[in-house]
């Protein structure tokens, strides 16, 4: 069978400290960044997983954390020259690597572009000093402005700005006036997503006060037409693109193409010859993930058949395009048939539309993805 397309996910875990709502595998950095030897062990660990690559280039990299931009761009260069030794690069390679706006991190840009980064992601999250404040990052407002203008001049492809809306006690010109600001400075993408509570995070133990669901539509509603009027695309629930500019590394997630993930707490997702689809997940723990007595691979499962639909359809459907039919069958094995209950159900839900080449969400679909996605649970 023909394989999806490749991607690589690169965690680094470290951070000048946790934001109180991030529940990514993350740690404050307490003592020396172990820049080198981290370098080291994501290239092994590459290393390791070169069979599950099954000799595919690179279509994309993307390098996360945490705080990836902590590291110098000589320790990202090393990085970078390392995987292109281990697997090929598409011809239009897009690297992308996360960054924080602090000025010293900002002022590394140039260097990051020099090492083989083309893409740059800088959390912003907000303009606000008391938002800023309460969500514990630890830039300010001129900061994050001059990040993107850096980013702008860096001779990068692209670049994004990442903004929250719904933060705590925010009302509906506050958050479009972040929207706004973000705007004028002309990013070629932006992701422009609700602060979610999430479990085992600061917030998660002491939840802030966060705006009503009504006033919740209303900035999703209004900062939509907002971002429109600018000449953005939503291509996805989260994210918003100038024409071309969107993310290629996230699409060949949604896509449910496969991607190799290395550093701590990564996971992956292959496709292996046979059409087995099978995930990886990584050593959560720096401490033991630098051990050379261990295995970089924590755990390694087979996706069963009858998880699948879910799968498919949990990153499919983020995207604001339509879904060909055979993608379906093309990428988990399986015939159309087994979804017939869950598609007859969308369809009368008003969730879902099909006609016989494309699955289509409708405006109601999108609105309750949650709804529309638990359906396939049962297929």
């Amino acid at each position: 069978m023909k394989l999806p397309p490749l991607s690589l996910y690169i965690h680094i875990p470290w951070c000048v400290q946790k934001c109180p709502y991030c529940d990514f595998n993350s740690h404050a950095l307490k003592q020396p960044l172990a820049e080198q030897a981290y370098v080291h062990a994501l290239l092994d660990d590459l290393t390791c997983d070169l069979p599950l690559a099954a000799g595919r280039p690179l279509q994309s990299i993307f390098i996360g954390g945490g705080t990836p931009s902590l590291f110098s761009p000589e320790a990202i260069a090393e990085l970078l020259t390392g995987v292109a030794q281990r697997l090929s690069f598409a011809d239009d390679i897009e690297i992308t690597m996360e960054a924080n706006p602090g000025t010293v991190e900002a002022g590394r840009f140039r260097g990051f572009a020099a090492a083989g980064v083309n893409r740059i992601s800088i959390g912003v999250q907000s303009f606000a000093p008391h938002q800023l404040q309460k969500l514990g990052r630890i830039h300010d407002p001129a900061q994050a402005i001059a990040a993107a203008h850096q980013a702008a001049q860096a001779s990068l492809r692209s670049f994004n700005l990442d903004l929250m809306h719904g933060l705590p006690d925010q009302t509906l010109e506050q958050a479009l006036d972040d929207l706004r600001q973000a705007i004028a400075l002309n990013p070629p993408h932006l992701s422009w997503y609700q602060l979610t509570i999430e479990p085992n995070t600061a917030f998660g133990a002491r939840p802030p006060v966060l705006p009503e669901d009504d006033l919740l539509w209303e900035i999703q509603e209004q900062g939509h037409q907002l971002l429109l009027a600018a000449g953005y695309q939503q291509y996805e629930i989260s994210a918003y693109a100038k024409p071309g500019y969107q993310c290629q590394h996230n699409l060949n997630y949604w896509r449910f193409g496969d991607y190799l993930g290395i550093g701590c707490g990564a996971h992956g997702k292959v496709t292996t010859h046979d059409g087995h689809i099978r995930r990886t997940v990584k050593l959560k723990h720096t401490k033991g993930y630098l051990d050379p007595a261990r295995t970089y691979l924590d755990q390694l499962w087979d996706v069963s058949a009858e998880e699948l639909p879910f799968e498919f359809f949990m990153n499919r459907l983020r995207l604001f395009e339509a879904v060909p039919i055979a993608d379906f069958s093309r990428l988990t094995g399986l015939s159309p048939q087994v979804l017939h209950l869950p598609l007859q159900q969308a369809c009368a839900k008003g969730l879902l539309q099909s006609d016989d080449t494309y699955w289509h969400v409708t405006p109601l679909g999108h609105r309750y993805l949650n709804q529309l996605l638990t359906l396939f649970l049962e297929a």
